[in-house]
């Protein structure tokens, strides 16, 4: 999938997450375009919304956020995490001018018609928008990438996820697996998923990864991940919401340094990677006269290949010598009579 300039099939695309670790500070957020672009990353994304386009101002206790956040209401988390819509445009121009890739995640129609005004190239649908079909058709009616996580959906919420951006002509979509825990367990991964959702769906796959550390990124790539999305700080020594399971800035170069070390070594199919010269092959081990027979005494399967290939030892073995040979030659056919 081409995502602005980028090529997913030739190189990983990886988005630094900035979530709500802003803390509605522009310079803060300015701040993490440039440490994504430092750290190598292709795109920075940000979350477009406002308090009400995702819950009501209730206070109920079915209005509690869970995981990090337990003791707060969903309204007032939103209202302290979310992005003001103004920055918007000067963090895509400040991109812009860096050469890194800036897009969103929209909540809502309005939030489209946000990102719209400022010419992103990509949509992505979070975990818990999957179920948002009226979204998900707006946004895919843009006719740009749309890049979906899965992390609550169940395989009907997938294909009805699908079906929806097919059914306005957009069939560009990458599916992200994610757990949605804040932070995910180890065990609670299942990256094994990702196979099976590229043969499943037939897309490309990657991984929405809100782990600790960098192993399920780096698992996740081996295993076909073509998509990389990770949350980051742009200062680990200011607290801001998302910061407990969010990379700081030396992380995610690190991170960056990982994926792209196993790319390389993912390489390609191949069995023959050592030189054949490094092979054994069948040497003389003894000085041997014209006429002489060949013997396990005078002739040795041995480092380096550059003699006659070891499957032939049993059959040279009785064999003449069509010439004198000295000890440390490496036998070719020539050297052996009616061969």
């Amino acid at each position: 999938m081409k995502i602005a300039a980028h090529d997913t099939s030739e190189k990983v695309f990886i988005i630094a997450e900035l979530s709500a670790n802003h803390n509605q500070d522009f310079s803060l957020a300015k701040k993490a375009v440039l440490v994504a672009f430092e750290a190598g990353c292709d795109a920075i994304k940000l979350q477009t919304y406002t308090p009400d386009s995702l819950t009501l101002d209730v206070k109920d206790e079915k209005f509690k956020a869970g995981d990090l956040w337990q003791n707060e209401y969903l309204y007032d988390l939103y209202k302290r995490a979310c992005m003001p819509y103004e920055w918007h445009k000067p963090l895509k121009e400040y991109a812009d001018e860096l050469g890194i890739i800036l897009f969103s995640s929209p909540f809502d129609l309005d939030a489209v018609d946000v990102c719209e005004s400022i010419d992103v190239p990509a949509y992505k649908i979070a975990s818990f928008e999957i179920t948002d079909i009226p979204l998900i058709k707006y946004a895919a009616s843009k006719d740009k990438p749309i890049i979906i996580s899965t992390g609550v959906g169940e395989i009907e919420d997938i294909e009805l996820a699908i079906a929806t951006c097919k059914s306005v002509g957009n069939k560009n979509i990458v599916l992200l697996k994610c757990t949605s825990a804040y932070p995910a367990k180890p065990e609670s991964m299942n990256l094994l998923t990702i196979a099976d959702m590229k043969k499943r769906f037939g897309m490309e796959v990657g991984l929405s990864d809100h782990t600790l550390g960098n192993d399920a990124v780096i698992a996740s790539v081996a295993l076909g991940a073509r998509v990389i999305e990770k949350h980051f700080t742009p200062d680990e020594n200011i607290d801001t919401p998302d910061g407990a399971f969010s990379l700081s800035p030396s992380q995610l170069k690190k991170m960056v340094q990982s994926v792209r070390n196993v790319e390389k070594m993912l390489g390609c199919v191949k069995y023959d990677d050592k030189p054949k010269a490094y092979a054994r092959s069948l040497y003389v081990s003894r000085d041997i006269k014209k006429g002489e027979a060949f013997t396990k005494e005078n002739i040795k399967s041995i480092r380096p290949g550059n003699g006659l290939h070891p499957k032939f030892y049993e059959e040279v073995l009785g064999k003449i010598a069509a010439t004198d040979i000295k000890v440390g030659t490496a036998l070719q056919k020539t050297d052996i009579k009616e061969f």
